[in-house]
C-alpha cells in the first residue's frame, strides 16, 4: 500500500509538527559517520554520550526526537545520514539503540554514492544480522552505482532474515547526480538472472504507467528524461546495428529484455501542430469547454462547471505551467481531492 510519510531532523518540534498535519509515519534523519559529525557539528556535539556527557549527542538526540515520535503513536524510519563512512561498531550501536527505544526500521544511506555493491552487500547483512530491525536502502548515483547498490544492500538485509525497502526517485531525480530510478530498480528485480525467481517484489507492482509518470515528473521538473535512461529513455528500444536490428526484427528477444508495452509504450502520440486552445490562470469559461469536450468531459450543471474552471485556473498558478491532459481529467474528475492537493498551508 502507499504511505505518506514524513522526513524529520532529530529534532523534537519536527516531530511535533508532523504530527499536527496528520502524517502517521515519519523518518527521522541525523549524521552518524565522523566525518559529518565533526565537519557539520564543528565540535557541538558528539556520537556517543560517553564522549562527553556535558554535550549533546547522536544518539541522545535520536532518542529523544523518537520517543516523541512514538509518544504519539507513529511508526518511524531511523535514518542514519552517511551510514557508508560510519563505522560498523558505532551503526550497529546506533540502529540497535533505535530498535530498543521503538523504531520500526533503519535507513542505511549511503548518501555520497561512497559504497560499491560488494562492500554494501556485506555491511547491511551485518547491520541486519546484528539488530534484526527492517533495512531502508537510501543509495545516492555519485559513481554511478545506486540502482546495483541499492540492489545489494536489499539483497543483505533479505538473507539476513529482515524485510528490506529501497527508496527510490522516479527519472533517478535527486541531490547532485541522483538516486535509485524506480523504474530500473523495479525491472533488476523483475529481470535480471540472479533476482527475477525470488519474487522479491510485491505482485502488485505494475510498471504499466511507468512511462506516462516518467514523461510527466520531466515535464513537472523540467529535467529532460537521457535518452539512455533504462525503459523510458528514446533509445531504450533503438536498434540501428545491421545485426542488431535483423536479430530484433526477427525475434524481439534476441536483443530486448524486456518488452516495451509492459511500461506503456508503444501507442501513438498525437502533437498539435495547428491552434490551440488551454485553460489555466487567465482562462474563460468558452475556452474551457472547449478543452474539456475535447477530452470527452461533460459537466452535470453551471455550479460543477466553474467550480473545475477555477480549480483549473488556481493548478494553473501553482504549477507555472500549462496544464497536462491528466491533471485536466484528474481535476475534474476528482475534484475535492484537487482542492485538497492545491492547498499551500495545511489545516492544523
Amino acid at each position: 500500500p502507499i504511505i505518506l510519510s514524513g522526513w524529520c531532523r532529530t529534532v523534537k518540534d519536527d516531530v511535533k509538527k508532523a504530527r499536527q498535519i496528520g502524517l502517521k509515519h515519519i523518518n527521522i534523519s541525523i549524521s552518524t559517520s565522523g566525518q559529518m559529525v565533526k565537519g557539520k557539528f564543528e565540535g557541538r556535539v558528539v556520537r556517543d554520550p560517553k564522549e562527553n556527557p556535558s554535550k549533546p549527542s547522536i544518539i541522545g538526540m535520536m532518542i529523544e526526537a523518537l520517543e516523541e515520535a512514538k509518544k504519539g503513536g507513529m511508526t518511524v524510519g531511523v535514518n542514519a545520514e552517511d551510514s557508508s563512512r560510519t563505522d560498523d561498531e558505532f551503526l550497529i550501536k546506533f540502529a540497535q539503540t533505535a530498535k530498543e527505544h521503538g523504531a520500526d526500521r533503519i535507513r542505511y544511506c549511503d548518501t555520497l554514492g561512497y559504497d560499491d555493491p560488494f562492500t554494501i552487500y556485506q555491511r547491511v547483512k551485518n547491520l541486519a544480522k546484528e539488530v534484526q530491525i527492517p533495512i531502508e536502502l537510501h543509495c545516492h548515483n555519485d559513481i554511478g552505482l545506486g540502482v546495483a547498490c541499492s540492489i545489494a544492500g536489499a539483497k543483505g538485509a533479505i538473507e539476513a532474515g529482515v524485510d528490506a525497502y529501497i527508496n527510490t526517485t522516479i527519472n533517478g531525480i535527486g541531490e547532485r547526480t541522483g538516486n535509485a530510478d524506480l523504474v530500473s530498480v523495479i525491472l533488476a528485480l523483475r529481470k535480471s538472472s540472479g533476482l527475477k525467481d525470488l519474487n522479491l517484489l510485491d505482485e502488485r507492482v505494475n510498471l504499466s504507467k511507468a512511462w506516462r509518470i516518467a514523461k510527466y515528473a520531466s515535464y513537472a521538473f523540467g529535467v529532460p528524461i537521457p535518452i539512455n535512461q533504462v525503459g523510458v529513455g528514446g533509445n531504450a528500444f533503438a536498434h540501428e546495428s545491421g545485426i542488431h536490428a535483423d536479430g530484433a526484427l526477427k525475434d524481439r528477444r534476441n536483443y530486448e529484455l524486456y518488452d516495451f508495452e509492459d511500461l506503456g509504450r508503444g501507442e501513438p502520440e498525437i502533437v498539435e501542430t495547428g491552434r490551440k486552445i488551454t485553460t489555466g490562470e487567465y482562462g474563460g469559461i468558452k475556452g474551457f469547454r472547449d478543452v474539456y469536450e475535447k477530452l470527452e468531459i461533460e459537466f452535470k450543471d453551471e455550479k460543477e462547471t466553474y467550480t473545475v474552471l477555477e480549480l483549473a485556473r488556481y493548478a494553473n498558478v501553482h504549477t507555472q505551467k500549462p496544464l497536462t491532459n491528466d491533471e485536466l481529467l484528474f481535476i475534474a474528475r476528482y475534484p475535492e481531492q484537487a482542492k485538497k492537493i492545491l492547498t499551500v498551508a495545511p489545516a492544523i
